[in-house]
């Protein structure tokens, strides 16, 4: 099935709502946002993302244990498929990114990340990785939330790439829970959507075309298992969340020599999910 293209008249209205969404961002980063305090720290980063995704009609379909502003000191582990993974998990309940270093050099999103909390990594560097580990330690005390990436690096969404176990330590240091998530993009017949995927040779200006270039893009995030830390290893902890994850999405476990074929993916397996909150309740007082 051919998808047909946004005309170019609403394409470029987005362009001009973004740009203005973006120059708003920097400015509420740099003033409102620096003296915030939680939670209304959490629902400006919170209502600024939805609105992003608005301007770019992007429908995001969360289900699952749902996570609030109530929900205190939780790390988040989910599969990467595109730069807007981001702004889906903050529209839903802000959090603070783990992120490759040199995100922080481009330009309007670096500093937006940077103001919304994010820990910058630098992987070559093994040290730098234990410092990291200790930060990010310190974000789950205080009461803030966390997610990471641990593929690393983005996919086209067919694929699910190995997770690296290096920051599950804050987990294990922590003796704390994990909340696994997953983020897909389809279309309504539940085919694997790739136009949104950042991934392979693909730049952000392309990313971005691609994306002004679809009437609609579905993001289906869910929220699912929680996996318990506490007495398990970072490599064991990194492996069962990879297996859950791949399992949800239907797609070939990436530490197994023989999986699930490989392909399109069908949708993904989902169960009925409690509707009791399994997260923390909220604690008195602020969080920074």
């Amino acid at each position: 099935m051919i998808e047909t293209p946004t005309p170019g008249a609403i394409q470029l209205l987005r362009i001009f709502r973004l740009v203005l969404h973006l120059l708003q961002g920097v400015v509420t980063a740099g003033t409102l946002l620096r003296f915030a305090r939680e939670p209304l720290r959490s629902r400006i980063i919170r209502a600024w993302a939805a609105k992003l995704l608005v301007i770019l009609n992007i429908e995001a379909r969360v289900q699952g244990n749902v996570p609030t502003l109530a929900t205190r000191g939780v790390m988040f582990v989910s599969n990467h498929v595109s730069w807007m993974d981001v702004w889906l998990l903050q529209s839903v309940r802000p959090v603070r990114f783990i992120s490759k270093a040199d995100v922080r050099s481009w330009p309007v999103v670096g500093y937006l990340a940077q103001a919304g909390g994010t820990l910058f990594i630098q992987r070559e560097k093994r040290h730098h990785t234990a410092a990291i580990v200790g930060q990010a330690e310190a974000v789950l005390t205080q009461g803030d939330c966390l997610a990471l990436f641990p593929e690393g690096t983005t996919t086209n969404g067919l694929r699910l790439r190995a997770f690296h176990p290096s920051l599950f330590q804050v987990a294990v240091d922590q003796g704390s829970a994990i909340t696994l998530v997953t983020i897909r993009y389809v279309f309504e017949d539940g085919r694997i959507d790739t136009a949104p995927a950042y991934a392979d040779e693909i730049t952000m200006p392309e990313s971005m075309r691609a994306i002004l270039a679809r009437r609609k893009i579905i993001a289906e995030v869910n929220y699912f298992d929680m996996i318990d830390a506490r007495g398990k290893t970072r490599r064991a902890l990194a492996l069962e969340a990879e297996a859950a994850i791949a399992t949800a999405l239907n797609l070939p476990i990436p530490h197994k020599t023989s999986g699930k074929p490989a392909g399109l993916p069908a949708a993904a397996p989902i169960t009925a999910l409690p509707t009791d909150s399994p997260y923390p309740a909220p604690h008195d007082g602020s969080l920074h």
